[in-house]
C-alpha cells in the first residue's frame, strides 16, 4: 500500500500502549487499520462504512454469539 495520512482515533490515548483504531481517506475508499498492526488494513466505500457504524451505535452488534 502506498504511503496515505493516516489518523488516528480520538478516543486513544497517547501511550505506548494504547491500541486504536486508524482511519485514512486515499483513491475514493477509506482505508482502516489497528494501530498494533499497520500492515495490515481493510479497505470500504465510504456508503457501507457509514451503514456500519449506524448499525453498531443501534447495538444491532451487541448480543452476536
Amino acid at each position: 500500500m502506498r504511503d496515505i495520512s493516516w489518523r488516528k482515533s480520538s478516543f486513544s490515548g497517547n501511550g505506548v500502549d494504547n491500541a486504536c483504531l486508524e482511519l485514512a481517506a486515499a483513491d475514493g475508499a477509506i482505508h482502516l487499520r489497528e494501530s498494533e498492526d499497520p500492515g495490515t488494513a481493510i479497505r470500504t466505500a465510504p456508503r457501507p462504512l457509514a451503514a456500519f457504524v449506524r448499525a453498531a451505535k443501534a447495538g444491532v452488534f451487541d448480543n452476536l454469539r
